[in-house]
């Protein structure tokens, strides 16, 4: 898999969003089929969702739509490609049906959005150290190491906040900087000023890329399920969804689709997910 820029990402948007836009006004297609408006991030996050060589949207999120559709020929997606936030806020005023971008649940966007009942993947959030380490798998061989520095909001640190409290005789010391850099902190464990990085996996992979250092990853420290966010009034399409995503995990499509774009099902548990252990393919 290519990464592709986001500047070549977005340049494609509009061909791909036109492409969509079959008698978008009249909210049906000429077939008859019901439009639903659907906001996707232009922020490119491989294998979840970014561009191939012809600059064509592909990725994990993008296979996952189109079996939905199949599963519900009754709706045409349409496309729409725009900033995270701004995607939240086009769903919560009704401007969207759905929003996807690896979305946790969390209580301020449970308030505001309608999430299913079923994840339709996971984040894997891991332990990156240099590959001669082998003292760090898990959280537990983190105490009286050195983590790189992190945002103090924001997922990740969320997790790293719950093992402390729900560990308060094996605390993990958690260095805060705004705005830290993924590269820099990278960096910054290759160079030994740091023991390890806590950042998923999807994330190391793409700046690993670039960088080629000598790391890896050390241990997946847990699966973090990703979801669809709907706007609150779209309880039937919702419901619809979620019932197809059910069907979509249990008939084996989605895991197939994980090992597809992850090179491992990530629907099994995490002691299989570290037997079988990561190798950064460039």
């Amino acid at each position: 898999m290519k990464r592709i820029w986001l500047t070549f990402f977005l340049a494609a948007v509009s061909v791909f969003v036109i492409a969509g836009c079959s008698n978008s006004e009249s909210g049906k297609t000429k077939d008859g089929k019901q439009i639903i408006k659907v906001a996707l991030s232009d922020e490119v996050n491989p294998p979840f969702l970014y561009t191939d060589e012809s600059n064509n949207p592909i990725g994990y999120d993008m296979d996952y739509l189109k079996e939905i559709e199949k599963k519900l020929p009754q709706y045409k997606f349409e496309y729409t490609f725009g900033e995270e936030e701004s995607n939240l806020v086009g769903v919560d005023t009704g401007k969207f049906d759905f929003a996807i971008n690896w979305f946790f649940k969390n209580p301020e966007r449970e308030q505001k959005f309608l999430y299913p009942q079923h994840e339709y993947g996971y984040s894997l959030t891991t332990l990156i150290t240099k590959k001669d380490r082998k003292d760090i798998k898990t959280m537990d061989d983190m105490v009286g190491k050195k983590l790189a520095p992190m945002s103090p909001s924001g997922g990740l640190r969320s997790i790293l906040n719950g093992y402390n409290k729900s560990h308060p005789e094996r605390q993990v010391t958690i260095e805060s900087i705004d705005h830290p850099s993924n590269a820099d902190n990278l960096k910054r464990v290759a160079a030994g000023k740091a023991d390890a990085v806590f950042l998923n996996k999807t994330t190391f992979d793409a700046v690993q890329e670039d960088l080629n250092l000598d790391l890896k990853v050390a241990g997946v420290v847990s699966k973090e399920p990703i979801y669809v966010v709907f706007d609150s009034e779209n309880k039937e399409l919702a419901k619809e969804m979620d019932k197809a995503t059910e069907e979509l995990i249990k008939d084996g499509t989605l895991p197939k689709l994980a090992e597809k774009w992850f090179d491992i099902d990530i629907f099994k548990d995490l002691e299989y997910i570290n037997e079988k252990g990561f190798e950064y393919k460039k």
